[in-house]
């Protein structure tokens, strides 16, 4: 387990400066016990009376904390129950290191988007443990906002990570998820809890997700706003397809929970085509339907590709059963020949929470107890999809990414009156996809893409911001014309990446001539006071732009 520092959500307070000093020297006069560390939470408007008052009362002002509007400190133990009175101090919190609560963890049973729900009641992930078949020797590729190391993905091996491909890779948030996106599909996929041990099956006290011993490969191209550039993935796809099988890595499946609204044809389009560049090197790509609903008439891009598997969500309405299943409202619709391939649960799934990051600071509704989060979209249904094909290449290793494809869509349950073009071949089931054989026919013998279309048509209307300008036309994130037929024949030859950097130019790390990404100050970072696998993590200041330049697809954080 590990430690957290404690807060509370920040109300508004009046702060009476000429009360607090009498009331501090007055408990001054008796002789202090031993200091204790807190986190104090101040009103708008306070100054430094609480600073003040601290010091006053004998204690030691510390670390700023920004982001919660407050600072930690030492103060005599006995003297805490006066500096909750001091005005403008809102809370006083002794800041011990503790152990998480596990409540949260153990009523998983009760919770119908619960992992515990979804591995032993919904998509037959337990038959697939029982069978033996937990994603070990399986690496899966997730290309999102980076991952914390909470419990859960903090097991030694548990993630590796490629390039960070943005502007934060320059800054002690490196690697690390500020958004919170990327560390809830990676919890989805294969989150495993430093505590759990096979057999996994009905284990209610700690958190398992779909494929617990599959290896996480983290590419982080989004900030803290969740804001990248579409030439950004086309770099990450990139590099899992020249580097997934190097230095020890086993990429098997690459989980994309994004897309845009870009019209071109998949044949022409940049994004779709490394998509199923990596398809065609061996990987599973698996990519979220989209969240505009279901009258939408297209699926994202790359999910309008047909060699990769296109993932559409289903709401369960708190059953194990599919009779009373739906599609998710928000769940994109096809147009009849490029439509979902299958659905998987998506609707208020429970994973795990990334404190302090973008998400969790705007949404505190979806947190559940201190280490879960509850969301809504395409994005989990995929992730769910992902850890399946974790676990079936940890069966089968030698199936190829058409199999794989084959097995989940043609062992999938049909969800009764939902067209085809929402809920493709259905709900998958992974206790039948286990059991049926490798299908020798499984061979995809779609059109293949070219990827010499337009990058900018590949944006569609989602745009990144740099410096306060929209990163738009044939240029890439680094403001470079974008070479479409070179990016494709660099991707296909495997030559673009060279160490880290990627078309001849830095990727790792951006930099943009002065840190500014899309109104966030990142030379002004404040790290300190929550900590992460000895990483600081306070104080970032976030610039209230929910994402830009890819519609992450997790679309109700509630």
């Amino acid at each position: 387990m590990w430690a957290r520092r404690i807060m509370t959500i920040a109300t508004t307070a009046a702060v009476a400066m000429g009360a607090a000093a009498p009331m501090a020297a007055q408990a001054s006069t008796d002789a202090p016990t031993e200091p204790v560390s807190v986190i104090v939470r101040e009103g708008a408007g306070a100054g430094q009376g609480p600073e003040q008052a601290v010091s006053a009362l004998g204690g030691t002002v510390e670390e700023p904390l920004g982001i919660i509007d407050g600072f930690s400190a030492t103060v005599p133990a006995d003297r805490l129950a006066v500096l909750r009175t001091v005005p403008g101090i809102l809370s006083v919190t002794e800041n011990a290191g503790l152990s998480l609560s596990d409540a949260d963890v153990t009523g998983q049973v009760a919770q119908s988007g619960s992992l515990y729900t979804l591995a032993n009641q919904v998509t037959g992930a337990a038959d697939m443990w029982d069978a033996g078949a937990t994603g070990q020797g399986v690496d899966v590729a997730v290309i999102d906002s980076g991952v914390v190391p909470v419990d859960g993905l903090q097991a030694a091996g548990k993630v590796v990570h490629g390039p960070d491909l943005t502007p934060e890779a320059s800054t002690s948030a490196k690697n690390l998820d500020t958004y919170g996106h990327g560390t809830a599909m990676a919890g989805i996929i294969a989150g495993r809890d430093s505590a759990a041990a096979a057999p996994y099956p009905g284990n209610t006290s700690d958190f398992i997700g779909m494929a617990p011993d599959a290896r996480i490969v983290s590419i982080k191209v989004a900030d803290a706003q969740g804001q990248t550039d579409v030439s950004q993935a086309i770099a990450a796809i990139d590099w899992v397809v020249a580097n997934g099988r190097k230095n020890g890595l086993n990429v098997r499946v690459l989980n994309m929970s994004f897309g845009t609204d870009g019209l071109q044809s998949y044949v022409l389009d940049p994004l779709a085509y490394a998509a199923e560049q990596a398809w065609h090197a061996g990987v599973v790509v698996v990519v979220a339907a989209g969240n505009q609903g279901n009258t939408s008439g297209r699926l994202d891009d790359p999910a309008i590709d047909p060699y990769v598997i296109a993932v559409g969500s289903n709401n369960a309405n708190g059953t194990a059963t599919t009779a009373d299943d739906v599609v998710s409202s928000f769940s994109n619709s096809g147009d009849g020949v490029r439509n979902p391939d299958l659905m998987a649960p998506g609707d208020r799934v429970v994973t795990l929470r990334d404190p302090g990051s973008y998400l969790d600071t705007q949404y505190p509704a979806a947190r559940i107890g201190d280490r879960l989060f509850r969301g809504s979209g395409t994005s989990q249904a995929a992730a769910v999809v992902s850890g399946a094909a974790a676990l079936l290449l940890s069966q089968r290793p030698g199936l190829t990414p058409d199999q794989v494809k084959a097995l989940l869509t043609r062992t999938a349950q049909p969800v009764p009156g939902a067209p085809v073009t929402l809920q493709g071949s259905g709900l998958i089931d992974l206790a039948a996809a286990s059991t049926a054989p490798a299908p020798a026919d499984a061979q995809q013998n779609w059109q293949k893409a070219t990827g010499l279309g337009s990058l900018e048509a590949a944006r569609g209307s989602v745009h990144a911001i740099v410096n306060g300008k929209t990163i738009t036309g044939e240029v890439d994130a680094r403001g470079r014309a974008f070479d479409s037929a070179k990016v494709a024949a660099g991707i296909r030859n495997r030559t673009n990446w060279s160490g880290l950097r990627w078309g001849g130019a830095d990727w790792a790390g951006l930099r943009w001539g002065g840190l500014r990404w899309g109104g966030v100050d990142y030379s002004g970072l404040r790290w300190g006071g929550l900590r992460w696998g000895g990483i600081d993590w306070a104080g970032l200041r976030w610039g209230g732009v929910e994402y830009s330049g890819l519609r992450w697809g997790g679309v109700d954080w509630s």
